[in-house]
């Protein structure tokens, strides 16, 4: 078994989402659907969206944007967007 990126009581974030979590909470490049549905707290469509693995571990994703991820950029769709968007201004201006 892979080490795991992020541990929540019994559940694990898988280390092959790693880069896609850092692209988008450092990078604020758009993840895949399943991440947007989490990040979006769309926790219906993320487990429509999900792998199996992701699907059984699916608290510990929340567990991480709760407690590691910056505020600003998860909780719902529109933060997601504005997190994505106000990074290209920024890097614009």
């Amino acid at each position: 078994m892979e080490r795991p990126f992020y541990l929540f009581r019994s559940f694990a974030i898988p280390e092959r989402m790693k880069a896609s979590i850092e692209r988008y909470v450092i990078g604020h490049v758009e993840p895949g659907d399943f991440l947007c549905a989490v990040i979006d707290n769309d926790l219906s469509s993320a487990c429509m969206r999900a792998d199996d693995e992701n699907l059984e571990n699916l608290p510990a994703y929340v567990a991480y944007f709760y407690n590691d991820a910056p505020s600003a950029c998860w909780g719902s769709k529109e933060k997601r967007l504005d997190w994505t968007v106000s990074w290209l201004v920024a890097a614009t201006e």
